[in-house]
């Protein structure tokens, strides 16, 4: 049995109510509980929150919420491993046993099951503790530097300054879209970030993580392009 953990609380900072924030006619979270239902892979999607107007929401678009997120898993520096694993355990100890556990951010608003899909088909081979979503950088990272103080340029990688960018490997960074798992793995706390883990590479015109307003925006316009 597979389940959907999609962390979803009250008391966003930088967009007010982000994860239920309009989106053309719909919350910010409608997508992602939609794309979790629409994949068939989950015998349970569900929301856990702090809100009770997230809650109503949630259910109104088909996840469930079976318990409130304690207030001490609902704060601003609360990891996502922590809340995911109280909804593990609560699922355990009232329900069943789950097998793979996905968790789906509430902003992964370009999120399509096929994507879900293609990573739960790696998990599944049990060679790997998780699978999760991730993008290519579209410059690469080796050129880049840091400004001072006083603006001025420092490198931290000079030696890559005169290497044409076709001859720098390719680096990706997690996409911060979804996150597949073994059980056992997000409860023995196992890392996703080892040599023990796969990637899904998503383009970066699928995946937008939504932490501002402009993110938000430009969220908004890649939605347009995508559904021409």
């Amino acid at each position: 049995m597979n389940i959907a953990i999609i962390p979803a609380r009250a008391g966003s900072k930088r967009i007010k109510n982000k994860n239920i924030v309009n989106f053309f006619g719909k919350p910010l979270i409608y997508n992602s509980i939609k794309i979790a239902i629409k994949s068939k892979l989950f015998d349970d999607v569900i929301v856990s929150t702090d809100s009770a107007k997230i809650q109503k929401i949630a259910q109104k678009y088909g996840a469930k919420v079976y318990f409130k997120r304690p207030k001490s898993l609902s704060g601003d520096y609360t990891g996502t491993p922590s809340v995911i694993n109280h909804a593990i355990e609560w699922v355990q100890k009232n329900l069943y046993n789950p097998e793979y556990v996905c968790c789906i951010y509430p902003t992964a608003v370009s999120l399509c099951e096929t994507d879900l899909i293609n990573a739960y088909q790696k998990i599944k081979t049990n060679k790997f503790n998780f699978v999760f979503a991730a993008n290519k950088y579209s410059h690469p990272p080796q050129r880049g530097f840091n400004l001072t103080n006083d603006n001025r340029i420092n490198f931290k990688n000079f030696k890559f300054y005169k290497v044409r960018t076709q001859d720098l490997k390719p680096m990706y960074h997690d996409a911060g879209q979804f996150y597949w798992g073994k059980t056992n793995s997000w409860l023995l706390k196992k890392s996703a970030f080892t040599k023990n883990s796969c990637v899904e590479v998503l383009s970066n015109f699928k995946s937008i993580d939504i932490d501002n307003k402009e993110d938000l925006e430009l969220a908004k316009k890649i939605h347009l392009l995508n559904k021409k």
